[in-house]
């Protein structure tokens, strides 16, 4: 029923250039809750990011409501290339382009496919493009949300995107080697159609 589309990634590749244009066009103003906001957040003692994860997410444990608010499947199950898994990713492309990252808007939602067809909520994924990110901080900023830095993914890359940046939170399944790690070895692939 829910199968990959490599359209989603062709309508991502097609929006990011517009999305630029429209950056260019607009004035250089700070992005919401960017990283200035976010570490005045944290000193004054607020949530952790795992606990806004869960907070903002725990309506998309029932996949339905993921589907029903726009969230589309970007990639089949992703297996590690050593151990463990991330999941099928399901994206909101418009927030990817937007290229803003906030704690209670992850660009993708990470789902585990259980026996009968079923998905199960296991994690977030915040996502920006690598140069819509440097045209919105031009000063040079890295990326990072609530203190974490978000990884370079470079092109070319196993998703078809172009350079972008990353970072896995790990709300609804503990991960062994830590909640922010890539790959969970408490996921798995194993029950995606097909295998």
């Amino acid at each position: 029923m829910y199968r990959f589309r490599p359209s989603i990634f062709v309508a991502l590749l097609l929006t990011v250039p517009f999305a630029t244009i429209a950056l260019r066009q607009s004035s250089a103003s700070p992005a919401v809750g960017g990283p200035s906001q976010e570490s005045a957040s944290k000193s004054t003692g607020s949530a952790t990011l795992l606990e806004k994860v869960r907070a903002a997410t725990a309506r998309f444990r029932d996949i339905n409501v993921a589907l029903a608010e726009g969230f589309v499947q970007g990639t089949p199950c992703v297996s590690g290339p050593d151990f463990g898994a991330m999941g099928v990713h399901f994206v909101l492309p418009s927030r990817i382009a937007g290229g803003v990252l906030s704690a209670d808007e992850p660009e993708a939602l990470i789902y585990e496919p259980l026996q009968g067809g079923a998905f199960r909520l296991v994690g977030v994924e915040f996502i920006v493009i690598a140069t819509t990110w440097t045209q919105r901080h031009p000063d040079g900023s890295p990326p990072e949300l609530e203190g974490h830095l978000l990884n370079l993914i470079d092109a070319p890359n196993r998703f078809g995107l172009p350079a972008f940046y990353e970072l896995h939170v790990w709300g609804w399944e503990d991960n062994p080697v830590g909640s922010f790690a890539d790959w969970n070895t408490h996921v798995t692939c194993a029950h995606q159609p097909g295998t």
